[in-house]
This record gives structure tokens, sequence and C-alpha cells, in this order.
């Protein structure tokens, strides 16, 4: 099947580019809504990825709740049928919320997507995300179960990253996640102004590159930011229920995880759970695709 990637420069500029956005909740957009809906990171930058005044054909299959495995099984194969230029591909946070997290699974589906865009000349969005446990500021014995898992999906990501030649955003940390304006009362979210900076810093990436001809999207939020009844409403109910779906997923195994954690430390062997969690890291990354595809757009 042939790629759409563009054969040169000329050729970028003649037509507008197509862009499939992959993923969960971030994707999707939940913490910016606009009239009524989820709008996101990914619907701002596809307003900037056309020239001036043309905004590139966009289309969503992110859904909230996502797991690799669904952008593996339902996303990837309508985002092949649309045959994107660019695809965004960020997955992974609600799996090390749950109790079937698995590293290895993880890394050879997120494999399989990658290496079946890049195969049509669908140049890859990457990015590696912040630590859960550390944005809802939980427990050590809870946080460090869950600071695990990210790093482990973060090694991954960052390997499929080189492997195929993505353009990839570093979310993990830094000033951004510690300045509360950018988040939504949920605290694992972006709120607009977090939204619209990943779209501006990934806009960079693609304007350095030459895969980005539009304008960079506003910083300032256009919407009026909710208020603290809002916020509290909002916890009160849908963030309540949130919890409690995690919760029940979740948290018998992550009582189990800190009372591992709790009694690694009173022995003084904590360094015993970092030595299997590297060496399950390791399995994963050796059990990646060994060549990858050369098709890219732009090249």
């Amino acid at each position: 099947m042939p790629g759409p990637a563009f054969a040169n420069a000329a050729a970028n500029a003649a037509r507008v580019p197509r862009f499939a956005a992959l993923g969960d909740s971030l994707t999707e957009g939940v913490g910016d809504r606009v009239d009524g809906a989820w709008r996101g990171w990914a619907a701002l930058l596809a307003e900037g990825l056309g020239t001036t005044g043309e905004t590139a054909e966009f289309r969503k299959f992110a859904v909230s709740g996502a797991l690799a495995r669904d952008v593996h099984e339902t996303q990837a194969p309508a985002a092949l049928a649309y045959a994107p230029d660019l695809a965004s591909v960020i997955v992974g946070v609600n799996d090390t919320l749950r109790h079937t997290f698995d590293i290895l699974d993880l890394a050879v589906r997120l494999d399989e997507v990658c290496a079946a865009l890049s195969g049509i000349g669908s140049r890859l969005l990457t990015a590696c995300l912040p630590d859960p446990g550390e944005m809802l500021a939980l427990p050590a014995p809870l946080a460090r179960p869950l600071a695990r898992r990210q790093r482990a999906v973060n090694a991954v990501v960052h390997a499929l990253s080189e492997r195929y030649g993505a353009v990839h955003l570093h979310l993990a940390g830094g000033a951004w996640v510690e300045n509360r304006s950018m988040w939504s009362a949920d605290r694992l979210h972006p709120g607009e102004r977090g939204h619209r900076e990943i779209a501006r810093r990934f806009h960079e990436l693609l304007i350095a590159e030459g895969l980005a001809l539009g304008a960079a999207p506003g910083g300032e939020p256009e919407q009026p930011a909710p208020s603290r009844t809002a916020k509290i409403v909002w916890l009160a109910t849908a963030g309540t229920a949130w919890v409690a779906r995690r919760c029940t997923d979740l948290l018998p195994q992550l009582l189990g995880l800190a009372g591992a954690e709790l009694g690694h430390w009173a022995r003084g062997t904590s360094a015993r759970l970092d030595h299997i969690a590297e060496n399950a890291l390791t399995s994963a990354l050796a059990s990646l695709s060994p060549v990858p595809p050369l098709a890219r757009m732009g090249e």
C-alpha cells in the first residue's frame, strides 16, 4: 500500500496535511471543553499544520480511558485506513493505573502500532508523560510503584521514538508540570492553558522540521477559567466517579504493592523492587522489532 508521504517541499505546500490523533483522554482533550465537547491539544495543533488560514485535515481517534491495547486493536486500524501524514501516538498512563499492567505487552503493542503507521509513510508524534503518583501527590509507598511503571512506559516510548524517527516531546517533567495554571481540577489532565502549551511545543518541533506551515496556536486561554465552585462540583461528581472506577480496578493491587514497598523498606531491600522493574523493562526493550521502516513523511 503506497504511503501518503509527501515527495518534496513543494508537494507539502500543495496540499493540506492529514493528521490522526491516537491515544487516551490527554489527546481526546479532557480538561479543554469548548461548546460542550472536548477539544484538546491535537485539535489546536491541527489548526497550525496547514498554510495560514487552511487547517489540516484532522481526525481524532483517541478515547478517554484507552489502554495501549485499545490503541493497538481499535484505533490503529481505523487510523491506517485514514492514511495520515502525521499521527500522534500517546498512551500509557491508564496502563500504569491498571492491575493488568505488563510493560512487555505494552511495548509489543506500541511497536506494532508505530511500525504500521510508519510503514505507510506517517510521521509519528510521541511524548513521555508525568508520573501519575506524583501528579496526585500520593503517599510514597503508593507513589513509588506507579513511578516505576511510568518510568518504564517512558523508556519504551523513548526507544520507539528513536527507532521510528518520531517527533518527540518531553512532557515528563519541568516547570510546566509544577505550574498549577496548566492543569485542570483533577490534576491529571491539562486545562486549556496546558493543552495550548502542548500544542505550541509540538508546533515548534514540527516547524523546525518543516512539517508545519501555519501559525502556532495561541498560548492564552479563550474560555473562562472554571470557578472554585465549578471545580468543587466536578470533583464531587465526575471526579469522584473517576476515582471510584480506578480504585475498583487498581486499589487492591496498589495496596499490595504498597505493602511490598514498606516491607522491603523495613528490611533495607528496596533495591530489589527496582531490579525486578529494570529486568522487566530490559525484556520489553529487547522485544522491539530490530529494523524500522524507511518510508517517512518528508523523506
